[in-house]
């Protein structure tokens, strides 16, 4: 009987284990609902969208359906069938009567320059549908351009539903009229030297916020907290300011007639005011400003948890102060040097208006192009693309940085 109770107990017991177990998840699962959410909407669908629309190509087919389904099965070496002339003029016709053919026009625009003007004026000169067998005949005569084999090879690269054109224009890369991929001719290419150029201007600016940080979040951790908490406060002060604001401030400091050039003019130093504006080195004053306390705070969380008695020990073992930091507390910092790196580079890449308000026309950054092709030319296809390249090198470079902490963390846990 002792039995029979002990097992008739522990029964609902173990189901009122479960039920509490599953409502502490319910609950949890609760609580984060709403942050999941918020990432989902906010970060997940916007770039997932960015990155769709850098393959998607649905331009052509919409237009000229039966176009493209002629076009399936040509190998692109010598002139279509006669069947792919006759199915490009009904399309031509019927895209003038809905009023679309300037659609499929621009997405080819992007492949042969002038295409839009080939389709546009054949469609108005195509008063009538070709008779039976002269559609080639008629087309070529309405324009030559139909009688060249890179004209019938954009539409079928453009063909869809998706595309790599974007992709391989963003690195300056391209497909011949045989399909090959092939280098963007010299006088078209310059994404390359905008990534370049970009990156540079991040690694510049991280190893000057490196620099100017690294002894700040040093005094600020080795001081009283009543001290490093009130200079904490100027370390936070500038984002209590717009950012727009503290562009435009820049641009009144380092100007001909600013601040700079008056007091090296006022000391002697030069005879006429220096260029400090509109070029790399205002690019790399201001951002190092707007960005320097993304470096001091994650140094100041990690050498805020370094214990002091390591640099004592070290001294009194015999260390010299010069050695005793650089074997035994700098690196400690390794974690905060890598995270205020990585986060500054992140941020500085994606900058747009410091580089637009005080560098030159030389010193434009990618997201400048992404902009312009947004607002401008709304291409959308190309600044997603070029968006796509930049996020796949943001994560390759924190998968590197994540790689590179944990491989430290397991080699510190073996030596300890």
């Amino acid at each position: 009987m002792t039995a029979a109770f002990a097992d008739g107990a522990e029964m609902p017991l173990k189901r009122r284990l479960r039920r509490a177990e599953r409502a502490r998840q319910l609950r949890a699962l609760g609580l984060v609902l709403p942050l999941f959410l918020f990432l989902v909407f906010t970060f997940v669908i916007p770039i997932g969208g960015m990155i769709w629309r850098s393959v998607e190509d649905w331009e052509v087919p919409q237009v000229l359906p039966h176009t493209v389904a002629a076009l399936a099965d040509w190998n692109g070496q010598d002139l279509p069938s006669e069947t792919a002339f006759a199915a490009l003029a009904g399309d031509l016709q019927a895209a003038r009567a809905a009023g679309t053919v300037a659609v499929a026009g621009k997405r080819l625009n992007y492949i042969i320059n002038g295409y839009r003007t080939i389709l546009t004026s054949t469609a108005r000169n195509l008063k009538t549908a070709p008779e039976p067998g002269t559609a080639k005949a008629t087309l070529i005569g309405l324009n030559p351009a139909w009688g060249d084999r890179a004209t019938w090879a954009a539409i079928k690269r453009a063909s869809g539903p998706v595309t790599d054109y974007y992709l391989l224009g963003a690195v300056d890369l391209t497909r011949d009229v045989n399909g090959s991929i092939v280098a963007t001719p010299p006088d078209q290419a310059i994404y390359r030297d905008v990534f370049g150029r970009t990156f540079s201007i991040g690694f510049g600016v991280t190893a000057l916020c490196l620099v100017l940080g690294f002894p700040v979040a040093y005094l600020l951790a080795n001081l009283p907290v009543a001290q490093s908490n009130l200079l904490m406060i100027f370390v936070l002060l500038p984002f209590w300011t717009s950012l727009l604001v503290r562009t435009c401030a820049w641009i009144v400091i380092l100007q001909g007639e600013g601040i700079v050039n008056g007091a090296l003019q006022w000391m002697g130093v030069i005879d006429e005011p220096l260029r400090l504006i509109y070029n790399r080195f205002g690019v790399y004053m201001a951002m190092t400003h707007v960005l320097l306390p993304f470096m001091i705070l994650p140094l100041y969380s990690v050498m805020r948890s370094i214990s002091p008695a390591y640099m004592r020990a070290a001294a009194s073992l015999g260390a010299p102060p010069a050695t005793a930091f650089l074997r035994i507390y700098l690196p400690q910092t390794i974690p905060g040097i890598g995270a205020g790196c990585l986060l500054v580079f992140i941020l500085a890449i994606g900058y747009y208006i410091t580089p637009a308000l005080v560098g030159g026309a030389g010193d434009q950054m990618i997201s400048a192009f992404i902009a312009f092709y947004t607002t401008e030319t709304v291409n959308w296809g190309l600044a997603s693309a070029l968006g796509a390249v930049l996020l796949l090198s943001t994560l390759l470079l924190a998968l590197v940085y994540g790689k590179l902490a944990l491989g430290r963390q397991t080699t510190g846990g073996l030596k300890n």
